[in-house]
C-alpha cells in the first residue's frame, strides 16, 4: 500500500471489540482472499478480504487471523499468520513482511507462518467448544465461486465435526458499521485526497475534453497522494451518459452545453472515499440546468437533514421519496394528478429517482450495515447521494458526500469540497 504507517492501534481497537462480542470459549479463524488467474499465467491485482483487513491492516496474500480469548496460554490468544517469506519468490513478486513488520501495522505480537499452523491450530481448537468462520452475507453478493472462506468452512468442519459453528459475519456487520474516531481519521484524509482532485478537475474541464482524459487526471491527482487508487471504478458521465448510474466506459468527448456526472473516490489506508458532483462542461449550468440542479441540492440537504442515528433506511427513502415528488413537481417533471393515481409500489418519483440515496461507507464501498428495516446505529459513515434523471433532457444530476453520524449531529466529511452551483462556476472560471 502507498499510504503512510497508520497507527496499529487503530486495529488494535477493532479486535478488541471484535472479540468482546464472541462468546465463552470460542475461536475465530479469518482467512484472506484468494489469489485469482486471468489469462495464462497472470492474476488480478490482489485486493484483501475486508474482514481481515479490519482486524489487523494486513494487505498480503496467504494470510489469517485467529482469536481465542480463553486460551489458556496467554500467547497464542490473538495470532496473525502469515506465509513464511521465500528468497526465490521474492525475486519474482517482491518483499514478503517479516515478523517485526507485520507487529509494526497490526499490533499483534504473536506471528506464527503458515507451514507451521496445523500442529498448533489443532490443540488450540480441541480447547474451544465453538469455531467462528467467515462467509460474505453482503445482501448485494451475486458471485457463486468457491471462494477461500468457504472452502475452509467445509474443510474444518470435515477436521471437526462435532464442534458449534458461528458466523463471523454477524459481528462483522455489527461492528463494521459503527466507525471509531481512528477510522474516520483515515477516511478523512481519503476524502481530503478526493477533494483535491475534484478542485484539480475544475481547472481542467472544458469543451472538447474526452471522459477518459479527465479519469487520467484524477488517477495522476490519487497517485501522487499515496492513495492505493479508485476505491471503485470512477463514473465519468458527460451528457445523457450521466442517467446510467454505473456508466464506466469514459471513452466519449464532453460537448458545450452538456453537464458531466463525476462519480469517484480515492482508496486511502484501505478506507474509501465516495464523492459525485455533476458540472457544466463550459463552466456555466444553463437555467434549467441550474435548476435542476438547486432541486437535487434540496434533497441533498433534506437528507442530510433526516439521517439521523435510529432512523431505518426504510423510512429515509420514503421520507426523501416524498420530499423528491415535491421538487418535481415544480420542475414540471410530474403533476399532482400522476401523483395522485400512482402506483404505492412504485411511486411517480421513481422515473426520475432510480436508486437508493445512501450506503455504508468504509473498508468497503458498499460497507456492512443492518437492514433496511433495523435502525442505523451511532457511529455510522453514510453517502448522502440523490440524483435527478430527465431522459428528456439528455440530463442526468447526483450529488454526493460522506457523513459520520454521532450523537452530536451529523459530521458531513466533505463540507470543504465545493459544492453548490455559484462555488462551481467560480472555481471553473478562473
Amino acid at each position: 500500500m502507498k499510504n503512510l504507517p497508520l497507527d496499529p492501534q487503530l486495529f488494535v481497537k477493532n479486535r478488541q471489540r471484535f472479540v468482546a462480542k464472541m462468546q465463552p470459549q470460542s475461536i475465530a479463524i479469518i482467512n484472506s482472499n484468494d489469489e485469482l488467474p486471468t489469462n495464462g499465467d497472470a492474476l488480478y491485482k490482489f485486493k484483501q478480504n475486508s474482514d481481515l483487513y479490519w482486524l489487523t491492516g494486513i494487505d498480503q496474500e496467504d494470510t489469517m487471523v485467529v482469536l481465542f480469548p480463553d486460551n489458556p496460554d496467554p500467547k497464542y490468544r490473538e495470532v496473525l499468520v502469515l506465509v513464511r517469506p521465500n528468497e526465490l519468490k521474492e525475486k519474482w513478486d517482491g518483499h514478503r513482511l517479516r515478523k517485526d513488520e507485520a507487529y509494526a501495522i497490526s499490533g499483534m505480537a504473536t506471528v506464527v507462518w503458515l507451514d507451521a499452523l496445523d500442529g498448533l491450530l489443532q490443540q488450540w481448537v480441541n480447547d474451544a467448544t465453538n469455531i467462528y468462520l467467515n462467509s460474505n452475507e453482503n445482501n448485494r453478493k451475486s458471485n457463486l465461486v468457491p471462494v477461500r472462506d468457504y472452502r475452509y468452512a467445509e474443510e474444518m468442519k470435515t477436521r471437526y465435526p462435532l464442534h458449534n459453528y458461528l458466523r463471523a459475519a454477524v459481528l462483522f456487520k455489527q461492528l463494521r458499521a459503527v466507525k471509531t474516531p481512528e477510522e474516520v481519521k483515515v477516511m478523512q484524509v481519503a476524502m481530503d485526497i478526493t477533494g483535491k482532485t475534484f478542485e484539480r478537475l475544475l481547472k481542467f474541464i472544458k469543451p472538447g475534453v474526452w471522459e477518459h482524459e479527465i479519469h487520467a487526471e484524477i488517477m495522476h491527482e490519487f497517485l501522487r497522494n499515496r492513495s492505493a487508487g479508485e476505491a471503485y471504478g470512477s463514473i465519468i458521465a458527460s451528457g445523457d451518459r450521466a442517467r446510467t448510474l454505473h456508466y464506466v466506459a469514459n471513452n466519449q468527448e464532453c460537448k458545450d452545453g452538456e453537464v458531466i456526472l463525476m462519480d469517484f473516490g480515492a482508496e486511502y489506508g484501505g478506507y474509501n472515499a465516495d464523492l459525485t458532483r455533476s458540472i457544466p462542461v463550459n463552466g456555466k449550468f444553463s437555467p434549467r440546468q441550474r435548476q435542476v440542479y438547486d432541486a437535487c441540492l434540496h434533497l441533498h440537504n433534506y437528507a442530510k437533514s433526516i439521517l439521523r442515528p435510529g432512523i431505518t433506511i426504510g423510512k429515509y427513502h420514503e421520507m426523501v421519496g416524498e420530499e423528491a415528488t415535491k421538487e418535481f413537481i415544480k420542475l414540471g417533471l410530474l403533476t399532482e394528478e400522476q401523483v395522485k393515481n400512482q402506483d404505492p409500489e412504485t411511486p411517480a418519483y421513481r422515473k426520475y429517482l432510480y436508486h437508493g440515496i445512501s450506503h455504508h461507507l468504509g473498508v468497503d464501498v458498499h460497507d456492512l450495515g443492518p437492514s433496511m428495516h433495523q435502525p442505523i446505529p451511532e457511529g455510522a459513515v453514510m453517502t448522502i447521494e440523490p440524483g435527478i434523471y430527465i431522459e428528456e433532457e439528455q440530463l442526468g444530476i447526483r450529488i454526493e458526500n460522506n457523513i459520520w453520524l454521532t450523537a452530536d449531529g451529523n459530521v458531513d466529511l466533505m463540507k470543504h469540497i465545493p459544492i453548490t452551483a455559484d462555488e462551481i462556476e467560480a472555481l471553473m472560471k478562473k
